[in-house]
């Protein structure tokens, strides 16, 4: 299986980008990502792992432990050809949803159950 995909980013639905990356920046010490702003905060590891932070509007925080709003969140994965990670993935049972901001180097999928993940092309 050549199409393996390492995880490069986490991104959390938030009503306040710069005040939940605050959060976590104090939590764990990240670095703050230079182009954060008042719509998408990110903190960034050493390792490169980047945890961002998108504003919704109307955001509404999970119910946990109930499910009455669930949690929100979706992975991003750095692949070094996205086509073929395309037809793997597709093939393990994800879709492929019809609108795709990200042109020809980053396309969006839904795995099984649903959950969104984005697929980015190493050399884009």
């Amino acid at each position: 299986m050549a199409a393996r995909m390492r995880l490069s980013a986490i991104t959390l639905d938030c009503a306040d980008p710069e005040a939940l990356a605050e959060f976590y920046r104090r939590a764990t010490g990240m670095e703050p990502h230079p182009r954060s702003n008042a719509d998408f905060a990110g903190l960034v590891r050493e390792d490169g792992l980047f945890i961002g932070f998108q504003r919704v509007e109307g955001y509404r925080a999970p119910d946990w432990p109930e499910q009455t709003v669930p949690q929100q969140a979706h992975f991003d994965f750095d692949v070094d050809d996205l086509e073929e990670a395309r037809a793997l993935l597709l093939e393990l049972g994800a879709a492929e949803p019809e609108r795709q901001p990200g042109g020809d180097t980053w396309r969006v999928f839904t795995d099984p159950a649903g959950h969104p993940f984005c697929v980015v092309e190493r050399s884009a």
